[in-house]
Formats: C-alpha cells, sequence, structure tokens
C-alpha cells in the first residue's frame, strides 16, 4: 500500500508482548504492502515512535511494566497518529474507557488478521481524506479548524479535543446543515459495526459541546436534529 507518496510504503508500529501475536501481525500487514516494525514493551514502543514515528499503531493492553493505556497516553503526547488497540478483555467498561482516551479502534482477542488489516486500511484512508481532497482548514465565524494540525480554535482559544472528538467534528463541519444519523457517524467515523451501541456517538457529541459550546444545553454549531441524528449548523 502506497503512503503519502508514491511508492512510499506506510508504516505500521505493532506493539505486544507476544511474539506469536507479533508474528502475525508482521506477516499479514507486510503481505498488504505495508511497512511493519515491532516492540515488545511500552517503554520500547516509545522509543521506536521517537526514533521514526508510524502512520498508525497497533497496541496491546495487556503488557507488563507499562500498559497499553498508559503507552497510548504517552505516544499521543508525542506524535498525533492513529492507534487500534489490542485487548484479551471484551468488557464494554475497557471499550468506552479506550473511546474516551481517543482510540481510533479496539480489537478484542482472539482476533482476525484480515479483518484487522481491513480495519488498517479504513482508518488510514479515512485519516488521508481530507488532505487528499485539497481541503484542510474550514472556517465559521470565530472558528477555525485545521485538519493536518488537528486543531480547533474558537475565539483564538485553543479547544482540546481526542481524536475521535475531532474526527466527528471536522466530518459534521466539512458538511454544514447536512444532518447525520448516529449509525452514520458510527461507520463514517469508527469504520466498524461494533459497536451498534449508538451511546458511543452520544457521548462524543456531549464531550464536544461541554468544550466547544459556550451554552452546551443551547449548542451554536453542533445541532440535535430530534428522531433522526445531529448536524453542524453554520
Amino acid at each position: 500500500m502506497e503512503g503519502k507518496w508514491p511508492g512510499v510504503a506506510q508504516k505500521i508500529l505493532a506493539v505486544d508482548d507476544d511474539p506469536k501475536i507479533l508474528k502475525i501481525l508482521q506477516h499479514t500487514l507486510r503481505k498488504e504492502g505495508f511497512e511493519v516494525s515491532t516492540a515488545a514493551s511500552g517503554e520500547e514502543a516509545l522509543q521506536k515512535v521517537g526514533q521514526a514515528p508510524p502512520d498508525l499503531v497497533i497496541l496491546d493492553i495487556m503488557m507488563p511494566g507499562m500498559d497499553g493505556y498508559e503507552t497510548f497516553q504517552r505516544l499521543k503526547a508525542q506524535h498525533e497518529m492513529p492507534v487500534i488497540i489490542l485487548s484479551a478483555r471484551s468488557d464494554e467498561v475497557d471499550r468506552v474507557v479506550g473511546f474516551r482516551m481517543g482510540v481510533d479502534d479496539y480489537q478484542t482477542k482472539p482476533f482476525s488478521p484480515t479483518e484487522l488489516a481491513l480495519r488498517v486500511k479504513a482508518i488510514l484512508r479515512r485519516v488521508g481524506e481530507p488532505e487528499e481532497r485539497g481541503k484542510s482548514v474550514l472556517k465559521f465565524g470565530d472558528l477555525t479548524m485545521d485538519y493536518s494540525k488537528r486543531l480547533v480554535l474558537h475565539k483564538n482559544n485553543k479547544i482540546e479535543l481526542t481524536p475521535k472528538e475531532f474526527e466527528v467534528l471536522w466530518l459534521m463541519a466539512s458538511n454544514p446543515n447536512k444532518v447525520f444519523s448516529k449509525t452514520h457517524l458510527l461507520d463514517k467515523v469508527w469504520d466498524s459495526a461494533y459497536y451498534g451501541d449508538d451511546n458511543t456517538v452520544t457521548v462524543h457529541i456531549r464531550r464536544i459541546r461541554e468544550k466547544l459550546e459556550e451554552n452546551p444545553s443551547n449548542p451554536l454549531y453542533v445541532k440535535t436534529v430530534w428522531g433522526i441524528g445531529y448536524k453542524f449548523e453554520y
């Protein structure tokens, strides 16, 4: 698979303390044309990202020493990149925690290597879309969004959004006044029916309003269309 420039393979970092899992990920993703490096711990992952930031990270949660959640937070502090979580735990609480932190996808073990490769492609395709369309900055009065920098400014104040919150807001702001159902937002932003749980969208919309809107109960930008979904109004 080509990266941002023709002939350049996109780089994946797989992080897991199980060498068998790493071998499976390497084999599957290399067959799909990715350049794959591996790390057996959170500490090693941070070191490799510092040396050569990848286009996407696949990160195990249950690791000795620095666990996946701490590793995720420290990775995000270094570089902005999509992250897919791998976990042997399938509890809804774990998934919710992950998504609230801003992970891009959550896969439970055992997983299908082929499906995971498809999810990787979908996320990288989505991340690349705005720049490929030549549209990376949106302005609406006092609100400015810069996709390449993942930056949101409102009245010159920086709004701190998680990666998923940014994706939801960007998708709607790129299509002002278009109504998005919760199912549509799940499909576009999470690239999966996982979830079939539209409460994920409700939580993200609420958090976006709390951070962006001066009066979240009477929002200026992110409006509810009762019985249908949400829209960005301007």
